[in-house]
């Protein structure tokens, strides 16, 4: 039997990626730095190479210093083979609907964004893009012009230290000793790839992976990583996942994991007893029950 494998385009390639970047990412980033970005392609077929365009000279060193190999690795599996990714300022190749929905988006009513959300904006030269997105920055405040001038440095565009993730003490102080440092890595490292505003209660906590991306995600080993989603503690209050399987030619096959990923720290069982304030355990979809599971309330 000859099994046919459908090669997507490369805009077809582009929308799968996008589908998943939008999962792993907050909306404010996306919509500043991906949203924005139009496939290219390859210049030719056998060409390993794919091509991005980005709006300006900031926009491309921004996507390439945070997402070149994430972007690699996923086109890299949709195409079978090693993939590369070149990010490319093309400056005609966005419409004026476009620019002009960059520009309102400069002059819109200032919003607590760090400058990583700051919308790439239409120039021809890294010295022109350096003044707009300066302009930006007054139009959104003082204290956006600070973080501009603290985070410019190519130190910084590494580290970013603007991004980061809110911990409560209560997390490394009464859960940590509860789970073990191992526990608490898997946990961040799940939490980073799903998205949670405190503020308005959004949340995105459902994602599809890889168990080795999760565990690298961790540094921890695969095998520490299932003995981990074992654990009685990080089922019922932190991680739930199921198992994605396809049909193939030889068979049924593991095809990666689907999470649902807990991002508020609930009580402790003993501050539970405590508080009189219980955890009845059914914070996650029903995709994610587990019938054999019988939880003790």
């Amino acid at each position: 039997m000859v099994t046919t494998v459908n090669i997507p385009s490369h805009e077809e390639a582009w929308e799968m990626v996008l589908g998943q970047l939008r999962a792993e990412m907050s909306r404010a980033d996306f919509d500043a730095w991906v949203r924005p970005l139009k496939p290219l392609g390859f210049r030719n077929e056998d060409e390993q190479i794919f091509r991005l365009a980005a709006v300006n000279d900031y926009a491309r060193k921004w996507v390439q210093s945070r997402l070149d190999a994430r972007i690699s690795k996923m086109l890299s599996g949709l195409y079978q083979r090693d993939i590369l990714l070149s990010v490319e300022v093309s400056n005609g190749f966005y419409s004026d609907q476009t620019v002009q929905m960059l520009r309102s988006e400069s002059s819109a009513p200032p919003k607590k964004i760090s400058k990583s959300t700051t919308p790439p904006r239409q120039s021809v030269n890294d010295e022109e893009a350096d003044q707009e997105l300066e302009k930006t920055f007054r139009k959104k405040g003082t204290r956006k012009a600070m973080l501009q001038k603290a985070y410019g440095d190519q130190r910084s565009l590494i580290i970013q230290p603007e991004r980061g993730m809110f911990q409560t003490n209560y997390m490394w102080n009464q859960w940590v000793p509860l789970i073990g440092l191992s526990a608490y890595a898997a946990i961040k490292a799940a939490r980073m790839m799903c998205y949670w505003n405190p503020e308005t209660g959004e949340t995105r906590n459902i994602v599809e992976t890889e168990m080795k991306d999760l565990a690298d995600r961790a540094h921890v080993s695969v095998r520490t990583l299932k003995t981990i989603l074992k654990n009685d503690l990080i089922k019922r209050y932190f991680i739930r996942y199921t198992v994605r399987r396809v049909m193939t030619p030889n068979g049924v096959r593991t095809a990666g994991i689907r999470l649902q990923v807990r991002m508020d720290d609930p009580l402790t069982p003993q501050d539970q007893e405590m508080s009189g304030e219980y955890d009845n355990g059914t914070w996650f979809s029903p995709e994610f029950e587990d019938e054999h599971e019988d939880w003790d309330d």
